[in-house]
């Protein structure tokens, strides 16, 4: 069962996910978009607490507010950590995700620790908590299918990119291609007009004798 909640301290509101246990945080590893920015308290057990990015949005400029919720809710989710004060969340991609075959169920460690951003937590701030435990919905997803359709949809809509890009590049060449066919029309008129001017000139003749 994996646990989603809502913030609305941003517009479009974000979308927040967590297992609900080690198990599910396994599969949430395993299943994670690159879209996805994985949540943790430094050094102590807690939730694997997962923020969704809408397109375009990159995991470096989280706005604070929604950092701030995101840290209460991790903290709030550590059975050791809810009951101390200042406290560290760590953060990173979820493609900086290491899982090696020595590791415990539901453990990580990351592929790059200068992909690892931090964040202090003071103490906990009910009012947050409690705004987002509202919204809390539990679902049952088949993770490995929701990843798949997922991945089909990025593989067709960068089909549909490169089709364009293409397509595009085509419109270019042709453009160019006029241009150039352009130019040396132009250079074979102006050859032409001089050769019969200087004909005309050798026979005595101007362009206004014609007129």
């Amino acid at each position: 069962m994996v646990l989603y909640f809502t913030s609305n301290v941003v517009s479009p509101s974000a979308n927040i996910y967590m297992g609900k246990d080690k198990y599910e945080n396994e599969e949430l590893i395993k299943y994670g978009w690159p879209e996805d920015v994985w949540f943790h308290v430094d050094k102590l057990s807690s939730a694997h607490v997962y923020l969704r990015l809408e397109r375009g949005q990159t995991w470096e400029d989280i706005p604070e507010a929604l950092l701030d919720d995101l840290a209460q809710l991790t903290k709030a989710n550590s059975i050791e950590g809810n009951k101390k004060n200042n406290l560290t969340i760590i953060y990173t991609p979820w493609s900086n995700l290491k899982k090696s075959g020595g590791m415990e169920t539901g453990q990580v460690t990351f592929f790059k620790n200068n992909l690892v951003k931090r964040v202090h937590v003071k103490e906990r701030d009910n009012a947050i908590v409690n705004r987002l435990n509202k919204t809390r919905v539990e679902r049952h997803p088949d993770l490995a299918e929701a990843k798949i359709e997922r991945d089909r949809e990025m593989r067709a809509e960068q089909r549909e990119a490169d089709r364009k890009r293409r397509q595009q590049e085509a419109k270019v060449q042709e453009q160019r291609k006029k241009e150039v066919e352009a130019r040396s029309y132009g250079g074979i008129f102006k050859e032409e007009k001089m050769r019969s001017n200087k004909e005309l000139a050798e026979m005595g003749l101007g362009e206004d004798d014609f007129m």
